[in-house]
């Protein structure tokens, strides 16, 4: 059997290396193996391996985290199967860090570093090179994955799924040279990341703009929770600035307003260890009661010898921006950091087209509810990787439970509801043909297309960022969701934000920054109505008019665009799920 995989974070090198055993497996990836967001990773990854922690603690403390809209077979599997997929990364050499402290070996009963982050409720964090987890995660599992038997193909760019019949049969690329082509699958994977640069500050890489997810939508899959967007509180206010792991508030760092006071202390009971919303929220006020100043972090208290062996790479960091953070408070602010939403899948990976799978943040299985938890998402990765790749050759189920045991009720919606940005030139039809499209892999292009060829910084992701990488189209897809669908939200906003979106129209697509603005666009315009249909605030999905969460309304919402007579997955949803959905409005 033929797998494609796309992306090649921790989710997608997990599952090729776990396929690859029994199919033949293709890994495409926009950039270079580690461009993702994986090796970008600070904190850790949440685990409960130590004698003083159990699975039902970390469970309880996901759940906490997700306000109570988490799913709760997703969160027990990734919890149980957590310690053996960690003890997985130890087999392969990736790094942990270790101690010898005699209070941390007693409690936990092993030599592995912990740290603790925000909503955790124990030191259960490990990590790796102090701050620099994903990294040595990402360069242990690449090295894996090239001793195995795997097509990797490197610097292409996902841009359309090929249905047909109703089933995704292969996907449509733009090649290193800027060129299109087609790659038969008996099954994809989608591995493909978040879509961070819907937002004008986020912490995420530059190839983080949504195109799996985007793929999906217009393919006609079932998306879910696209308006729970999550923004790390901490990112370094400065231009470029990079985000400042929760696991420095974790040993002790503080928040301090420009008059020196911490202010988290008056929001939340566990101050800046409180949830990333609560958290965020708070330095939105802070910032706003300031007349835009940032906040500071101060880690002064952690002492330098600590700070720099701790997070020698965080160090390193404030340095080069102009702060001695040993010494001094740092400028910080929330940025767009992860997608709770994402292509709805079942707990192994299936999603409602057969023929495609999809696994970490590009998947939605429930497991982050409302409000991922720091540091589960690596786990996530690990865990979902697993089971989406003993999954490809299972029997597809008669019924899914897309999202778990939470149900879906789902809106379809039609294309002039929110526009789609599908190029005629590129998109792949229902029947698995294109206009104008690429050709079956393996066989010549029809005639090479001079205006297709861009410089290696216009076309390819692992260029230098520069200031004015971001294109007209782009810059308004962020304004428009930065000032309207951001970490504040209300209905006005919302609904100037929905006809903004709607009056875009995107370029022929023909590069890969055109396929990016393209992905993007979709994304923002399914998001705001995603938004707009949610009145009430939950987790990170905050809004100034409905301050409140309402109980009656369903914790989930499934969204898919009306392809042809495609209808809706059969779905098993609960009857409490059905009334609520009855009284949730959906934008007109």
């Amino acid at each position: 059997m033929h797998v494609v995989i796309v992306g090649s974070g921790i989710a997608g090198l997990t599952t090729a290396i776990r396929a690859s055993a029994r199919h033949d497996v293709t890994l495409v990836t926009k950039g270079a193996l580690a461009d993702g967001a994986t090796a970008a990773a600070q904190g850790g990854v949440a685990v409960a391996l130590g004698a003083d922690d159990t699975v039902a603690l970390h469970e309880h403390d996901t759940h906490t985290a997700a306000v109570g809209s988490a799913d709760a077979r997703a969160v027990a599997l990734l919890c149980a199967d957590g310690p053996a997929r960690v003890r997985d990364l130890l087999a392969l050499g990736v790094p942990f860090d270790r101690t010898t402290d005699p209070d941390s070996l007693e409690r936990h009963g092993d030599d592995l570093a912990r740290g603790r982050e925000a909503a955790h409720g124990r030191w259960r964090v490990v990590h790796a090179d102090g701050d620099a987890t994903g990294a040595a995660i990402e360069r242990t599992l690449v090295a894996a994955l090239l001793r195995r038997h795997v097509t990797v193909l490197e610097r292409t760019c996902l841009t359309d799924l090929v249905v047909r019949d109703g089933a995704v049969v292969g996907v449509d690329v733009l090649d290193l040279f800027g060129e299109p082509r087609r790659i038969d699958a008996d099954t994809v994977v989608l591995a493909s990341g978040g879509a961070g640069h819907l937002y004008r500050e986020t912490t995420n890489p530059l190839v983080a703009t949504g195109d799996g997810v985007a793929a999906a939508w217009r393919a006609g899959a079932v998306l879910a929770d696209l308006e729970f967007v999550q923004f790390h509180p901490t990112r370094l206010a400065v231009p470029d600035g990079g985000l400042l792991s929760e696991a420095v508030r974790g040993e002790g760092a503080v928040l301090r307003d420009a008059a020196g006071r911490r202010f988290m202390t008056a929001v939340h009971p566990d101050a800046e260890l409180a949830p990333r919303d609560v958290v965020a929220r708070g330095i939105a006020a802070a910032v706003r009661d300031q007349g835009g100043t940032p906040v500071l972090l101060d880690a002064t208290g952690l002492g330098a010898d600590r700070l720099v062996t701790r997070f020698p790479g965080l160090t390193r960091a404030t340095r080069a921006a102009g702060y001695d953070w040993t010494r001094e408070g740092v400028p910080v602010a929330p940025a767009a950091h992860y997608a709770m939403g994402g292509i709805a899948t079942d707990s192994e990976g299936r999603t409602s087209l057969p023929g495609l799978l999809a696994v970490g943040e590009a998947a939605c299985t429930g497991v982050h509810g409302a409000n991922r938890l720091a540091s589960n998402s690596l786990l996530e990765g690990l865990v979902f990787g697993v089971r989406t790749a003993d999954a490809v050759d299972t029997p597809r189920p008669a019924r899914l439970r897309l999202r778990g045991d939470a149900g879906l009720p789902v809106h379809t919606v039609p294309d002039d509801r929110v526009g789609v940005a599908a190029d005629p030139h590129r998109a792949s039809r229902p029947d698995g043909t294109a206009p104008d499209g690429p050709e079956p892999s393996g066989s010549e292009p029809s005639g090479p297309d001079p205006t297709r060829h861009r410089t290696d910084d216009e076309r390819l992701p692992g260029g230098p960022p520069r200031p004015d990488r971001a294109t007209h189209l782009r810059q308004a897809v962020q304004t428009e969701m930065t000032e309207r669908v951001g970490l504040l939200r209300d209905a006005d906003g919302l609904a100037a934000a929905r006809r903004a979106l709607a009056a875009l129209r995107p370029p022929v697509a023909r590069s890969v920054r055109d396929h990016e603005d393209r992905a993007l666009l979709d994304l923002a315009r399914i998001t705001a109505l995603a938004a707009e249909a949610r009145t009430e605030s939950r987790g990170a999905h905050a809004r100034t008019d409905h301050p409140d969460t309402d109980p009656a309304a369903p914790v989930s919402v499934g969204w898919s665009r009306a392809v042809g007579d495609r209808h809706p997955p059969t779905v098993h949803a609960a009857a409490s799920d059905r009334s609520a959905h009855a009284q949730q409005g959906v934008p007109a």
